[in-house]
């Protein structure tokens, strides 16, 4: 069992290496739900490379991905080829443009949700998955979700390690050859024209023939346990890379042809299976064209090679365009750089009237942070002469950093530093820090591409704050529209709540409102088609002329307000509940234009959803007719009006959702109405992600 803080123990690599091997799978990742249910966990992988799978580490819930998808809808995601794959998750097939199949499942156990399974085959599979391979699929789930249930239930906590466990390619059944027959078989293979080459997942060297290493100009045991590209410079190309992890994802060969200096080309073919690369090289004769195109190509640098940079800046770039508010840039960032440039802090600061504020960082303790926060820019620590300067400042050593700031204190456990200036349209706007635990070599290429990277990320920040600004105007013109407080009432126990949709622009058409009357009490809710500012300004006409209207027959209430509606032809159309409270004779009466059925709680905690007649949507017809219900309003009586963004979730029925509603409200037994609006707030939200507005209104008859 995994206890708390063994990720890298094997509570789950048996369930995955059965199910790899019994759904025929080439890659194999587990993903965990952490207690904070705000984004998976990458746990154990099988079939790939962590260099890979580093972007991936860590997904919030948000994200745009199969992974996702399957967790938060609770349901078998499959998508079948590469263009299904740019049709409907255009975020990870720009990253990874391989021809693959993929299918991702959330793992239960109990009534818990622990996580998601997520398979790849290759890019021969079939368009459909098989019935035999979704059958031992969802077995490979409910076996991982008992062994985490089992887990927990025994007191222990599987919490994924820093980095994703890597199961090992088993070995192929059959007989453990003897030594004759492996010294027969390396015979074999320096006997057949060409080199030969096996490669890990890693992509390092783990076999080299005598040809492979005279064709590539190094002896085997020097290549030996390295990559390609760090210990042959001229391979340090982008094209070997890219079929390299092409091949290994797609699980097909691939082939390409490169050239090595001084006038030797070679084509290599990569040929993948789970445990990684076969590589087959035989010398080339490339045309003219060809000849003169390499002649005009720069050396490549040494360091981090080109394709794992353009990899790393282009999984960045596409993850940022994802972030909306600054809290996601501070996240996001630190979910791609801190695995991707293997630093083990990220701190990011901005600044604001005349300080250098910490805006969100990772890896470091808090009570360091606000050691730091609020830097004057007059200062000169290296983050503000980082901004002031508008340059990187790249620390190897602490000794480095101490030669450029004399009055500089080792406060961290930290080796290496890259400090890196936030630019947007030639103004910097903060600094970027990186920290490492081990000293850093900051070659020109690394340089280069943190510098990228940092751009990448000013960009996004800008872009944040500017919505935030907007979203905090929105929000003020919201709650200007919506009553300031709700007025306190004898006999009635009240709550209200509202909650824009997490998409747009933070405002919408949802309303609700509770106006006292003479001896009885008016109740309505509505929502405005559409999340924007033209259905705000409706919902304030169409609140307005209620609020006139209030004190007449509900139905009466609701033709009025259509007909004005209706005579503004503002192409919206709106659904509104109107209730009209008589406390001292203990009656409701009820009218709907095409509102969800209020739920009403009975004194003995009996609840049901009202079948109210039903109404045509405000806006349509100007002749339409709102019938109005009475129901008993006894003291203890609880009645319950919302929005559809309560309710709404992917995949699930109103009906049902209003059915799951009215037992939550039934088994709640929260004191007050306000506590009761919380819970029922929480449990939508945690439930799915919003794409609605939420409104609640709850009134207790005391």
């Amino acid at each position: 069992m995994g206890r708390r803080g063994e990720g890298g123990s094997g509570l789950l690599d048996a369930a995955l290496s059965r199910g790899t091997r019994e759904t025929g799978a080439s890659v194999s990742l587990v993903y965990v739900l952490p207690p904070d249910g705000t984004a998976l966990r990458l746990a154990v992988l099988s079939g790939m490379s962590p260099r890979i799978a580093a972007p991936w580490v860590r997904v919030p819930l948000t994200a745009p991905i199969p992974v996702v998808d399957a967790v938060r809808e609770r349901r078998l995601v499959w998508v079948g080829n590469r263009e299904e794959m740019a049709r409907r998750y255009p975020r990870p097939a720009l990253v990874l443009p391989y021809d693959f199949a993929l299918a991702a499942a959330p793992i239960t156990g109990g009534a818990t949700l622990w996580g998601g399974l997520v398979l790849l085959w290759p890019g021969s599979h079939a368009p459909r998955l098989a019935a035999g391979e979704r059958d031992a699929m969802l077995a490979c789930c409910r076996d991982l979700g008992a062994r985490l249930l089992g887990a927990a239930e025994a007191g222990h906590s599987f919490q994924p390690g820093p980095r994703p466990r890597t199961l090992a390619r088993p070995r192929v059944a059959g007989p453990e050859p003897s030594a004759a027959e492996a010294a027969a078989a390396v015979e074999l293979i320096e006997r057949l024209p060409g080199g030969s080459c096996a490669l890990d997942l890693d992509g390092r060297f783990t076999y080299v023939s005598t040809a492979a290493a005279d064709l590539l100009g190094g002896g085997a045991q020097r290549l030996l346990g390295t990559m390609p590209w760090d210990v042959l410079p001229w391979l340090n190309d982008p094209a070997f890379e890219e079929h390299y992890r092409g091949s290994l994802i797609s699980g097909q060969s691939t082939r390409v042809t490169l050239p090595r200096p001084p006038d030797r080309w070679l084509t290599f073919r990569f040929y993948p299976d789970s445990s990684g690369i076969t590589l087959h090289i035989t010398p080339a004769v490339p045309d003219r064209q060809a000849r003169t195109a390499w002649r005009r190509r720069p050396s490549p640098p040494a360091g981090m090679s080109q394709a794992t940079a353009l990899y790393n800046l282009m999984h960045l770039a596409a993850t940022l365009t994802e972030a909306v508010g600054v809290q996601d840039v501070v996240d996001q960032a630190s979910d791609q750089m801190l695995p991707a440039f293997g630093a083990q802090a990220v701190v990011l600061m901005a600044a604001e009237e005349g300080r250098l504020r910490i805006i969100g960082y990772r890896g470091y303790p808090a009570e360091l942070m606000a050691r730091f926060d609020g830097a004057p820019l007059t200062s000169e620590t290296p983050a503000v002469v980082t901004l002031r300067r508008g340059a990187p400042c790249f620390f190897s050593t602490f000794a480095d950093l101490k030669r450029s700031h004399r009055e500089a204190v080792h406060q961290d456990d930290k080796e290496a530093w890259a400090f890196l200036p936030l630019i947007t349209s030639e103004h910097a706007i903060g600094t970027l820090l990186l920290a490492y635990d081990r000293q850093q070599q900051f070659g020109p290429r690394e340089r280069a591409v943190l510098s990228s990277a940092a751009g990448l990320v000013a960009q996004a920040l800008d872009r944040a704050r500017l919505y935030e600004a907007k979203n905090r105007l929105a929000l003020r013109l919201q709650s200007g529209l919506l009553p300031p407080a709700l007025p306190e009432l004898p006999g009635l126990d009240v709550a209200a709540r509202y909650l824009p949709a997490l998409r747009g622009m933070g405002i919408g058409g949802d309303f609700y409102d509770l106006i006292p009357l003479n001896g009885r009490v008016a109740a309505t809710i509505g929502d405005v088609q559409g999340h924007d500012v033209n259905a705000a300004a409706i919902m304030g006409q169409v609140r307005t002329a209620v609020h006139a209207t209030a004190g007449a027959p509900p139905g009466e209430v609701l033709a009025r307000t259509n007909r004005l509606l209706t005579n503004l032809d503002t192409g919206l159309f709106t659904s509104c509940l109107y209730a009209d409270l008589d406390l001292e004779r203990r009656l409701v009466q009820l009218a709907t234009a095409g509102h969800p059925p209020p739920l009403l709680r009975r004194p003995d905690g009996r609840t049901e959803a009202l079948q109210l007649p039903p109404g045509l949507l405000l806006g349509i017809d100007p002749c339409a007719d709102y019938p109005t219900t009475d129901v008993p309003l006894t003291p203890g009586t609880v009645l319950a009006l919302f929005t559809d963004g309560l309710i709404e979730a992917p995949g699930i029925d109103l009906g049902e959702a209003t059915a799951d509603l009215a037992r939550r409200l039934a088994g709640d037994e929260s004191p007050t109405m306000e506590s009761l609006a919380d819970n029922l707030i929480a449990h939508a939200e945690r439930s799915a992600p919003r794409v609605d507005d939420i409104a609640l209104l709850l009134i207790r008859a005391e």
